[in-house]
């Protein structure tokens, strides 16, 4: 009999393959021929899969996205039922950042996703329409929060979730050895317990 194969297993494999060449050598080395070498196959045989460098990436992201997805939901079971959403938002926070190896690799592959989004509209589609869903996802929580007067009613819900997502602009600065991680946790924390009085 024919081997089966598992095809979006073997897709998930070439995305992990892409992650590890853009972490070592950035997304402009990170062509088809460096893909497939990495994964141990034929430029053809990645092409199979992936006709393109651009859809190699955006099954990256998605496949990213899921990842991250798994590991916040895996910290949120081990919080307090029902957990605060100030505990609630510290994790997802924390795990936008590249603070570990997996969200490392994520971080970097979003950076390069980005880049190319705003060079292609297709792209810059699906790029815009994730992090609308994201933003929506954090000020759920804020609006929520405000009528469970967890968070004071003279907040600005809007304003509080951009002021909370901007905090994932650390990124940069962890990447570069600018601060280390302690401190991006510290002024996250702190933000929380001003947005979060009661719980801190």
């Amino acid at each position: 009999m024919p081997k089966q194969v598992d095809h979006r297993a073997r897709r998930e494999a070439l995305a992990l393959a892409l992650w590890r060449v853009v972490d070592r050598h950035g997304w402009s080395g990170a062509t088809m021929r460096a893909v497939a070498r990495e994964s141990g196959i034929s430029l053809g045989q990645l092409q199979h899969y992936f006709p393109s460098r651009t859809a190699m990436l955006s099954f990256a992201m998605e496949h990213a996205a899921s990842q991250t997805s798994h590991r916040i939901t895996r910290q949120l079971e081990a919080l307090d039922r029902p957990p605060h959403p100030r505990a609630v938002l510290r994790v997802v926070l924390a795990e936008m950042l590249p603070l570990g190896a997996e969200a490392r690799a994520t971080s970097r592959m979003h950076a390069a996703y980005v880049l190319d989004a705003l060079h292609d509209e297709a792209l810059r589609e699906l790029a815009g329409a994730e992090l609308r869903q994201g933003r929506a996802m954090v000020e759920r929580l804020i609006r929520q929060a405000i009528a469970d007067e967890q968070i004071g009613a003279d907040r600005d819900p809007a304003v509080e979730t951009d002021l909370l997502l901007a905090l994932t602009g650390f990124t940069p600065l962890l990447e570069l050895g600018v601060i280390e991680p302690a401190a991006a946790l510290a002024a996250i924390d702190a933000h929380l317990d001003r947005l979060f009085p009661a719980a801190s």
